[in-house]
């Protein structure tokens, strides 16, 4: 039997927070896990191109 005061109802009342639900989704982190090292990798490969002197 629940009461109005037991501290386990609040806990359903309450709304889920935004990063946990973010983090929550798997295709979401799945999307993320492989985004972020492509993002970087392609980041890393234009300064390694950028920073090679020019032949003269």
């Amino acid at each position: 039997m629940t009461t109005a005061n037991d501290p386990a109802n609040d806990l359903d009342d309450e709304p889920v927070p935004a990063m946990q639900q973010m983090l929550d989704n798997p295709f979401l982190l799945l999307f993320i896990g492989v985004a972020m090292p492509t993002v970087l990798y392609i980041v890393w490969g234009v300064m390694e191109i950028v920073g090679i002197p020019i032949a003269k």
